[in-house]
């Protein structure tokens, strides 16, 4: 046989032990990279179970979100008592809502107590300050479980008695007031914690499902933030004042969100700066979820998208709207940061002679 004869026949040999150990190759391959991902998915998946089922997340901050939407209720419905009439009541008929409401929910006959007294100065009052106290109740964390929906319903039955008053803060406030009925909102800083410190922590159901719904409604709670960000900044960005640079001041320069004229001129009258707090503000809010990915960034971020609703609670006469939207945001502050400062505070309370003067303490003992 030929050198090339016998070269062509070991070329031949392995070529057929190439095709032949291929498919065993692909196949080792294959099984390799689904074992790698099935392995990812396992474990994503008991990540996930142990967060969701070991304990209850953020119950420090959703306790401090409970503690403001109630002073934020609370702070609505004072300022407003002195013309509840005329806003709400029977000075309200002008407008035609106590004949055919525009919102539906005066319709729902759960949401209609307040719209059926309307018309009753009396009446309505007496709902009014029972309002009023139950947003107390809310503050202070009493009896949640049972409080926190009769305060919704009963929000909600108020809020949506003149649509002409309403603005998207009570959208976003009735949401989370929702959301929070399946999660565990007083299990700090409450009289309901107090309460539990002394007979345990009792819970109708049990104990792994009320720790679920409670992290589902954190999950719930964070998705629809990112969302309103998000989705308000999309919008911003396609809009020829914001992407103009200019949005920031048309509103400041109007009579109705105008609040402080003088210090409206004040923020508008050097340009660049209008234009930094338009983008500024696209910016911050379609990005804010990628912020509180890490911690130095989950600072700016906080930071950031709270000065931005100060701005809108002073400068556009929206108190309300922006304390909500902070009281939400709060829940984005880690557990062990809230723990912090209440440590803080506390220290900050002590006995000065305790802390300063050791040896007065000693001999005082």
């Amino acid at each position: 046989m030929s050198r090339a004869t016998q070269a062509a026949s070991g070329a031949a040999r392995r070529a057929g032990e190439i095709a032949r150990a291929t498919p065993r190759a692909i196949g080792r391959l294959v099984r390799e990279a689904l074992e790698t991902v099935w392995g990812a998915i396992v474990r994503t998946v008991a990540v996930l179970e142990a967060w969701l089922l070991d304990s209850k997340k953020s119950l420090y901050g959703i306790a401090v979100t409970r503690m403001v939407l109630g002073l934020t209720g609370i702070g609505l419905l004072l300022t407003n008592f002195s013309t509840r009439l005329y806003t709400f009541g029977s000075g309200s008929a002008w407008n035609g809502e106590a004949a055919e409401p525009v919102s539906d929910f005066p319709k729902i006959w759960i949401f209609s107590l307040f719209d059926s007294v309307r018309l009753d100065d009396g009446a309505f009052t007496v709902l009014y300050l029972a309002l009023l106290a139950l947003a107390v109740l809310v503050t202070l964390g009493w009896r949640i479980k049972i409080v926190l929906p009769v305060y919704l319903i009963m929000w909600v039955s108020f809020i949506e008695m003149t649509d002409a008053v309403g603005d998207q803060g009570d959208n976003m406030y009735r949401i989370v007031l929702l959301i929070l009925l399946f999660a565990d909102p007083a299990a700090r800083w409450s009289l309901d914690a107090r309460r539990r410190q002394r007979g345990g922590d009792k819970t109708v159901l049990p104990r792994e499902i009320s720790t679920l719904l409670h992290n589902l409604a954190l999950v719930a709670m964070a998705t629809q933030v990112f969302f309103v960000y998000v989705s308000g900044g999309l919008y911003k960005a396609g809009g020829s004042p914001w992407s103009g640079g200019y949005a920031v001041y048309n509103p400041l320069m109007t009579e109705r969100f105008g609040t402080w004229p003088a210090l409206s001129e004040l923020i508008v009258a050097w340009g660049p700066a209008v234009t930094i707090a338009s983008w500024g503000s696209i910016l911050l809010q379609i990005a804010f979820p990628f912020l509180l990915l890490a911690r130095p960034t989950r600072i700016i971020g906080l930071i950031g998208i709270m000065s931005f609703h100060i701005g809108i609670g002073v400068l556009m006469g929206l108190p309300w709207f922006s304390l909500a939207m902070i009281g939400i945001d709060f829940i984005f502050i880690r557990d062990r940061t809230w723990r912090h400062v209440a440590d803080r505070v506390r220290a900050s309370y002590r006995s000065p002679e305790r802390s300063d003067n050791p040896e007065g303490a000693q001999a005082a003992t």
